[in-house]
């Protein structure tokens, strides 16, 4: 089978949670082949692979989204559009439910230029309604650059060359999912979404914190993202998630129920469960595997270590990782000279599990989380865990419905650092439980998490999205 993996964001540019799954997927399966179709940033990301590709992966076929701001205009468009175009058109800016078809029609299969429809006056038309009708009191001018700006890229991406396979995956929604739910739509194959996070939920959040988006208009951009997760939705023979609480939030943004499954992240657990203890040294270490980035809230994690060194001298923190964000990055760097703080080591993109053999326990303080791998290598490796309580970081500690095995760390709410401190001073402080602590961490991973069987699970995944769409083109 050759299938097409669409990617946003992640594989094979940045490491990461779903980057690391991804490519665990690929090797797990070699029998099949595979297509990494890649949404990126910028151009200057081509080829710049972090991880060596598996001997699997055929191709790589690459789009990068500043490229649609520097197409070449033709100042003179005459773009005429039938009444089911315009339709379609005046649905997608209004973030509603446009026919897909229509538009991958008009902007691929046509390849009409997206600079030209911005300029046309059938675009100017339907902007005058939607001004009239949503945003009468705002700028005309913030209204156009804010539509161009939303709908420009995706325009672009869908008048690329869209890889031919038998199967279309994508971990996510957004315009990975828009990409691959047309691919699907256009090659007649099935398609199958594997969201890892909440996409549309995540977009939220960020535009809620952004000073990027003019505030009145930051409904709007949320609801672009709900029309792309719909048709993602909509379009998928099977979508699964990562824990039962996702997948209602799925079906709250209207995933039918009848598409769902829930399947956990798989882990190598032999290579991490082989990790010996740190041989003990009179200090504590803490390790935290984390991108550095504003979701995972590294500066609570400052804040509360500073607090911590108050109590044990003997403690160090390792914020293990890459850089997403350069700006937050040295927005941690200035706050850990400000506070002071000694004992922080920040050693970049490592080999985690080498580095595991010199840490004690694990701390994470993301707002926002699926299946976190780093809590889940920590608990193979047998280490104990602190972790906010967000996606399914209390199930992973704590135990699911049916698992008894017990407690291997500690949750506490996000963005409290009253909590933390007191949970990582906990942690310190019962040096005797860790070991107890690690060996049911070991023995939750391996009965729910390993990667053989949760392969197995998504092979039967695959058979009932393929059983699907051969029933839809049946009918």
């Amino acid at each position: 089978m050759k299938i097409c993996f669409v990617l946003e964001g992640n594989y094979p540019y940045v490491r990461g949670g779903v980057s690391t799954w991804v490519d665990e997927f690929i090797r797990s399966w070699p029998e099949n082949e595979f297509v990494l179709w890649t949404i990126s940033d910028l151009e200057s990301n081509r080829g710049q692979f972090v991880y060596t590709l598996p001997d699997n992966v055929d191709s790589v076929v690459e789009n990068f989204l500043g490229s649609s701001f520097n197409l070449r205009i033709n100042k003179n468009p005459n773009l005429k559009f039938t009444s089911d175009e315009q339709k379609a058109i005046s649905q997608l800016v209004r973030c509603g439910d446009p026919d897909w078809g229509v538009l991958l029609n008009l902007f691929h299969l046509h390849s009409n230029k997206p600079v030209e429809f911005f300029l046309s006056e059938e675009f100017l038309n339907i902007l005058k309604d939607l001004a009239r009708e949503q945003f009468p009191f705002a700028s005309f001018s913030d209204l156009f650059w804010t539509v161009r700006s939303m709908f420009l890229p995706l325009f672009f991406l869908v008048g690329q060359p869209m890889p031919e396979a038998d199967m279309y995956h994508s971990p996510s929604t957004g315009y990975a999912g828009v990409l691959a739910a047309l691919a699907s739509l256009k090659y007649k194959k099935p398609f199958v979404l594997t969201e890892h996070g909440i996409y549309t939920r995540e977009r939220e959040e960020e535009i809620l914190r952004s000073d990027w988006v003019i505030s009145y208009f930051k409904d709007y951009w949320i609801s672009m993202y709900g029309m792309f997760a719909r048709f993602a939705y909509q379009r998928a023979n099977r979508v699964t998630s990562l824990y039962q609480r996702a997948s209602l939030i799925q079906q709250e943004l209207g995933c039918p129920q009848e598409k769902c499954d829930v399947v956990g992240n798989g882990l190598d657990f032999d290579s991490f469960s082989s990790i010996p203890e740190k041989v003990k040294d009179g200090w504590v270490d803490i390790a935290a595997i984390v991108r550095f980035a504003p979701i995972k809230d590294i500066k609570t994690m400052l804040y509360s270590f500073s607090r911590l060194k108050q109590e044990y001298d003997k403690v160090r923190l390792h914020i293990v990782g890459g850089v997403d964000d350069e700006e937050y990055y040295q927005e941690c760097l200035d706050l850990i000279d400000f506070l002071n703080l000694q004992d922080v080591f920040i050693p970049g993109s490592v080999n985690v599990r080498t580095y595991l053999e010199k840490i004690d326990f694990t701390v994470l303080t993301s707002i926002s989380e699926g299946q976190p791998f780093a809590v889940l290598e920590s608990m193979a490796a047998g280490r104990p865990v602190v972790a906010t309580d967000v996606g399914c970081c209390r199930e992973l500690i704590e135990g699911q419905v049916g698992d008894d095995f017990g407690r291997t760390g500690i949750c506490v709410p996000p963005m409290n650092q009253a909590s933390l401190v007191q949970a990582l001073s906990e942690i310190c402080r019962n040096q005797e439980s860790w070991k107890a602590m690690g060996e049911i961490g070991r023995k939750r991973i391996k009965t729910y998490y390993e990667i053989s069987t949760v392969m197995g699970i998504y092979q039967e995944v695959y058979k009932k999205a393929v059983a699907t769409w051969q029933e839809s083109v049946l009918n």
